[in-house]
């Protein structure tokens, strides 16, 4: 959510701002933002000055008919009334005017950190870094084609019950995956400290408005009946702060959370992207980060959630690379995005396998999460952070096509096999 009182000082900086993220007029935008805020304040104005008249007119009421002056308390009485009708009118402009601007400030992306680079889409991303070495020659079998010929991977089962876009993993395939989730959440809690948390996967729609995927993003989303599916554990982790005052205290080390949950998305976007196989399903597992954090730590704070993400990908020795976001390709709520791509030898390209934004204070505003500095009456808002750490499906994927051999097994990698059993190959 944006700061009214910011665009209403700096007009300019919001047309600018908003005009590089892709949206579209945004002048008229902002012109029209500022003619319904001088209208909700004119009606406020309107009603609070008719609300102090009204109840000066109601005690000398009792004056005049004290006075035995009849006339004047029946003007008086006159008065009251009409009085009245100006609060009701008053209170209605403000209510319906309130919420034209609210809904409209609802669905306004958050606005980039400088350092972000301009962009349209994926093309302006910046590449910030690069980690391990693509192997050459070998198999590079796509990791679909791997499965199925290994028997441990049915999208026609799949299919047959869910539709497409849904996948079944059996055997010890369907081990690795639980592997790989238990390895990084093991990882994320025991040495970077985030504190693991078993979140519902049902939320409200006020939840899902918090971290910004409602009211814009509706059709990305699963409902049942009163609830929604979330998408990512960022969902229930970052509303654990909603309407809440944290005390300075709290947040001297940042919140940081974790989460091993499944995610549903409708991938209402995404049509003809990734039809097959397990890089864009409707239901997946995710490790998430999240942290919440003074202002004045969230730069910071960025820099070490991306790291944790990073260090999963090099103890299983994935090659990967750091990209920096450019406006035109972030999120709706992010102000500044890490995107962690790892190398598929099937494709000869990096892809996305851990996206990590700070949000600055942007979902703290729609979430009301707040907190309060030792010896200040003043509360501030927090500043939101969430990551991957990282995507369980798209991890197993680059394990698969990564450490295919030649004889059509995969080789577990080191790190996992204390959660295999010991089991160093994966075969038919």
């Amino acid at each position: 959510m944006h700061d009214i009182r910011a665009i209403r000082e700096n007009p300019q900086v919001y047309v600018a701002g908003w005009s590089s993220r892709g949206v579209e007029e945004a002048d008229g935008l902002v012109a029209r933002i500022l003619e319904l805020d001088a209208e909700l304040r004119r009606a406020q104005t309107t009603g609070q000055d008719a609300l102090s008249k009204r109840n000066t007119a109601s005690k000398l009421i009792g004056a005049a008919m004290g006075k035995k002056d009849m006339a004047e308390a029946d003007r008086l009485k006159a008065e009251v009334e009409a009085l009245k009708g100006e609060i009701a009118a008053a209170a209605e402009v403000e209510a319906s005017v309130g919420k034209e601007l609210r809904d409209l400030l609802a669905g306004l992306k958050n606005l980039a950190a400088e350092d972000v680079p301009d962009g349209e889409d994926e093309a302006g991303n910046v590449e910030v870094s690069r980690w391990g070495t693509p192997r050459e020659g070998g198999p590079a079998k796509d990791h679909a084609d791997l499965g199925e010929a290994l028997g441990l991977l049915d999208f026609e089962a799949a299919a047959k019950m869910s539709g497409a876009r849904f996948a079944v993993l059996k055997g010890q395939l369907a081990r690795l995956e639980r592997a790989v989730g238990q390895f990084m959440l093991d990882m994320q809690t025991d040495q970077h400290g985030y504190l693991e948390v078993n979140p519902p996967l049902l939320v409200r729609d006020e939840a899902m408005f918090g971290t910004g995927q409602l009211p814009k993003f509706e059709e990305d989303l699963f409902r049942v009946g009163e609830h929604l599916l979330i998408p990512t554990a960022e969902v229930s982790l970052t509303n654990l702060v909603r309407d809440t005052i944290l005390s300075e205290d709290e947040l001297a080390t940042p919140m940081r959370m974790t989460a091993l949950t499944p995610c549903f998305r409708a991938e209402a976007g995404s049509a003809g992207r990734d039809t097959r196989g397990l890089i864009r399903q409707h239901q997946f597992s995710k490790v998430e980060m999240v942290s919440i954090a003074r202002p004045e730590d969230s730069d910071a704070e960025h820099e070490r959630m991306t790291a944790c993400a990073e260090a999963v990908l090099k103890a299983l020795e994935l090659p990967f690379r750091r990209m920096l976001l450019c406006k035109g390709d972030m999120g709706f709520s992010a102000q500044k995005t890490f995107d962690l791509e790892v190398w598929l030898p099937s494709q000869g390209t990096y892809r996305e396998i851990s996206s990590c934004s700070n949000c600055g204070d942007f979902q703290a505003r729609r979430m009301d999460a707040r907190f309060k500095r030792a010896g200040e009456k003043k509360t501030e808002f927090v500043h939101t952070l969430n990551g991957s750490g990282l995507a369980v499906g798209r991890t197993l994927v680059a394990i698969m096509e990564n450490y295919q051999q030649e004889d059509g097994r995969i080789a577990v990698p080191a790190v996992l096999r204390p959660y295999m059993g010991g089991v160093t190959h994966i075969g038919a």
